[in-house]
C-alpha cells in the first residue's frame, strides 16, 4: 500500500502530486493509525512487515516516519537462512551473508523473525532446511538460536520451531508436541529455555539493541572457519561475548581477545550434552594485560557459546 505502482504495470497507475510513486494517502493513514493507537493504548506493540527499503518505518510520525514500534528484519532472516542452507564447506564463500545485517542493524527498530512464511508451502520445517545428518541439523538449529538471541534486535519464533518440529506448518493439524518426548527434540526445547532465561538476566543482550555502541566485532572475517565473534554491551558497560561456529569441525584452541580483564565463564553453550550436543565446553578462565587480554577457548562444532565476566 505504500507504493502506487505496486504490482501494477506502466499505465495502470498515476504518480502522486510530487510526481513520485509513493502513496501519500496510505502513508498518512498509517501515521494516523500508529499515533492514535499508541496515544490511547500505552504499552502496546505495533509491528510492521515491510520488505522494501522504505525508510523510517519505526521512526516517530512527528519526524516523518510511519510510527511503528518494530519492523521485521527480512534481510537478516533471508541472509541467515541462505547462509545456513549452504553446505558447511561452501559457507566460507558466503560469509558476508551472516555478517551483512550488522551494517544496517540500527537503521530501524528491528525484530528478527523466523516466521510461518518460512515453514509453509513446501519449504519444510526449520530444522530440515539445514544440510548434514540428523545430529548436524539439530546442532545447527541450536546454534542459530544462540546466534539469533545474541544478535541486535528482538526475537520472533513461529510455533513448533522451539522443539524442532519435523513437518512444516499445517493449518489443518496441531503441532507435533509428542516429539518433545524424544531426547533430540527435548534438547532443542531445553536449549531455547535456557537461552531465554540467560538472555533476560544479561542486559547487554537487549538494553542497547537500537544503539550501535551496544555491539562490537571481535572476529567478523573468519570465513574460512565459518566462525564469528562479537561483544554486546550493556548501558553500564558490562560485556557479553558471543562466538558462533557454523562449521562441523570443533575449534579446540581458538584465540579470542576479550574486552576486559578478569575471570570469564560460559553461560550458554548450545553444544552441551543436556541439549544433545557433543559436550565440548570451557572451564572458567582469566585474562589480563600480561596476555594482552587474549584467551584460548574451545568452540564446539555447529554451536554458539556465550561468555560473561564473573
Amino acid at each position: 500500500m505504500l507504493y502506487l505502482d505496486y504490482s501494477r504495470k506502466e499505465g495502470e497507475w498515476l504518480p502522486n502530486k510530487f510526481g513520485g510513486r509513493e502513496n501519500l494517502e496510505a502513508v498518512q493513514l498509517l501515521q494516523e493509525a500508529t499515533s492514535t493507537a499508541y496515544k490511547h493504548h500505552q504499552g502496546i506493540m505495533m509491528i510492521a512487515e515491510e520488505s522494501t527499503a522504505w525508510g523510517g518505518v519505526t521512526k516517530e510520525t512527528s519526524g516523518g516516519g510511519l510510527g511503528f514500534g518494530f519492523k521485521w528484519n527480512m534481510g537478516w532472516m533471508h541472509d541467515t537462512l541462505e547462509y545456513l542452507q549452504h553446505e558447511p564447506i561452501h559457507r566460507k564463500y558466503h560469509h558476508n551473508e551472516i555478517t551483512f545485517s550488522i551494517l544496517y542493524a540500527w537503521s530501524e527498530n528491528f525484530m528478527l523473525p523466523l516466521s510461518h512464511d518460512e515453514v509453509v508451502h513446501g519449504k519444510g520445517s526449520l530444522v530440515n532446511k539445514f544440510p548434514g545428518d540428523r545430529w548436524q541439523k539439530l546442532a545447527t538449529l541450536r546454534a542459530l538460536y544462540g546466534f539469533m538471541w545474541a544478535h541486535p534486535g528482538k526475537k520472533l519464533l513461529f510455533m513448533g520451531q522451539e522443539f524442532a518440529q519435523n513437518d512444516e506448518w499445517n493449518q489443518e493439524a496441531g503441532l507435533q508436541w509428542y516429539l518433545t518426548e524424544f531426547a533430540e527434540h527435548n534438547g532443542v526445547q531445553k536449549a531455547l529455555r535456557d537461552i531465554n532465561t540467560v538472555y533476560k538476566k544479561l542486559p547487554a543482550l537487549w538494553e542497547k539493541d537500537i544503539f550501535a555502541d551496544g555491539f562490537q566485532w571481535i572476529i567478523g572475517d573468519d570465513g574460512a572457519g565459518n566462525t564469528l565473534a562479537f561483544i554486546r554491551w550493556s548501558d553500564k558497560g558490562i560485556p557479553v561475548v558471543c562466538v558462533s561456529n557454523f562449521s562441523p569441525v570443533p575449534h579446540e584452541q581458538y584465540s579470542l581477545r576479550l574486552p576486559v580483564s578478569g575471570v570469564w565463564r560460559e553461560v550458554i553453550n548450545t553444544d552441551d550434552f543436556k541439549y544433545g550436543g557433543s559436550g565440548i565446553t570451557n572451564n572458567s578462565f582469566a585474562v589480563d594485560v600480561d596476555t594482552n587480554l587474549y584467551a584460548t577457548v574451545r568452540i564446539p562444532p555447529l554451536a554458539t557459546v556465550w561468555f560473561e565476566r564473573v
